[in-house]
């Protein structure tokens, strides 16, 4: 079997091409640093020959709405026409959950316009949701960050370790196309303020979390089903402490435990947005 990775010089492009070779697959790492161009076309001709499955990890180099969405529109009509003529027989993508939750986001229309794209396309089709990754949380906190403090709402949040999404790829990528879509998330939810304060102090970043019940996430109202996924899901084995221990070395875990989802505040107003229906991630 011969699978293409679109994107494979990524964070999770990286990852996964490492698992699927170490299946005994042969895969392509395609990219812009191998010659492979999705918004041009160069190159995509000669790295699907051949290929039975292709894997779409590549990202929009911007959140902005109009350019993001230029960007999954042009990529992925681009990729799936070059599909069709190697006669590609899977297509798997990496999207976001809950993406019709938060239409506010300009990112999230972009990523639901390339899931339609794949959807009508004819060719044999899986969609991988993921809730956000651990490595997003950085980004996330800077986001939230008005110069003094970082306001972050208390809605639950089930982020996963990026491994867990290569691995959850890599076993959809070796087996037949669902003709549907598939979510997957951390193995557990916390409060998203409680969580950014958990992050902070295992990086000794001394800035101050607000928990605020109206914050928005990139400019969308969230809720609980907002950052988490819904119904039936795959769930990653990393959990949030443990990917700390790792991706910080000197830090150690406090006497008290990780986050949880069981000291999380309730008030009156976080729990009258939680009736409104809402989004997740990246």
């Amino acid at each position: 079997m011969k699978i293409v990775v679109i994107g494979g010089s990524g964070l999770i492009g990286t990852k996964l091409v490492n698992r699927l070779r170490s299946a005994n697959t042969e895969v392509v790492a395609a990219s812009l640093a191998s010659g492979v161009d999705i918004i041009t076309g160069e190159g995509l001709p000669g790295a699907l020959a051949g290929a039975q499955v292709v894997v779409d990890v590549a990202n929009s180099p911007t959140f902005e709405a109009r350019a993001a969405l230029e960007f999954f529109e042009t990529a992925g009509r681009n990729l799936l026409a070059a599909e069709k003529s190697a006669g590609v027989q899977h297509h798997l993508a990496l999207s976001i959950v809950g993406l019709e939750r938060l239409p506010e986001v300009g990112y999230f229309r972009a990523k639901i316009a390339q899931e339609s794209l794949i959807k009508v396309s004819g060719i044999p089709y899986t969609i991988l949701r993921s809730t956000e990754f651990f490595e997003f949380i950085s980004t996330i906190v800077e986001s939230a960050f008005d110069g003094n403090a970082i306001r972050l709402s208390p809605v639950l949040f089930q982020p996963i370790a990026s491994d867990d999404v290569a691995a959850t790829l890599a076993e959809l990528a070796l087996g037949p196309a669902l003709n549907s879509t598939v979510e997957v998330s951390g193995p557990e939810a916390h409060p998203l303020d409680e969580m950014a304060r958990y992050f902070l102090a295992a990086g000794q970043d001394k800035r101050q979390v607000i928990t605020d019940a109206h914050a928005t996430y990139f400019g969308a109202e969230i809720d609980d089903r907002s950052l988490t996924p819904s119904g039936k899901h795959r769930t990653g084995s990393v959990h949030f402490a443990d990917w700390l221990s790792r991706s910080l070395p000197r830090w150690k875990p406090p006497s008290s435990p990780s986050p949880s989802a069981a000291t999380r505040p309730t008030n009156s107003t976080t729990n009258k947005r939680s009736s409104h229906d809402e989004h997740d991630r990246r």
